[in-house]
């Protein structure tokens, strides 16, 4: 097992082999541990681009945006779960039972806009975005957009286009 041994007199951390029966005794600081300049942001600020730049471009498009966003980002899973954000017109057609027009809506919406959501999940995770889906429920209204990056082992380099790079960190 590799471990970040913090050591409150240095200002960087250790790497060392600790056995599983001592990693209890080990303490880890990351605001301690140095990243090096060849690495990716860090985790956390990956996933508030994502969060903040789909808030903002529903909000840019749509009038308003949701009010909740989580999103989620592993391996090459980029997952954002949006919340609220129906517009006034929406939620009348919602409350006269015409949530299938709603969601009808919404697909075509998201199509449109693919091109804008993956150039923000491109820009925060610095990978390109081989797979977008989509989805979208009424009760409790939540919105799912579910980005693929490359590279993956779910689909063979001959079987991506070359045509699309990456937008820049």
């Amino acid at each position: 097992m590799r471990l970040a041994l913090w050591n409150p007199d240095d200002d960087g951390a250790t790497i060392e082999n600790v056995p599983p029966e001592r990693a209890d005794c080990v303490r880890v600081s990351p605001k301690k541990v140095k990243q090096s300049p060849y690495t990716s942001p860090p985790h956390g600020d990956v996933l508030t681009a994502i969060s903040d730049g789909m808030v903002a471009l529903l909000k840019e498009y749509y009038g308003r945006g949701p009010t909740r966003v989580k999103s989620y980002y592993e391996d090459d899973l980029v997952v954002c779960v949006l919340r609220g954000g129906f517009s006034r017109v929406e939620q009348t057609l919602l409350d006269g039972g015409r949530g299938a027009a709603v969601i009808s809506q919404r697909i075509e919406f998201q199509e449109v806009m693919r091109e804008r959501f993956d150039e923000v999940i491109e820009h925060a995770t610095g990978r390109r975005v081989i797979g977008f889906m989509s989805g979208n429920q009424q009760r409790p209204d939540m919105m799912c957009e579910v980005f693929i990056l490359a590279p993956t082992d779910l689909v063979d380099d001959h079987e991506l286009s070359a045509s699309h790079e990456p937008a820049s960190p």
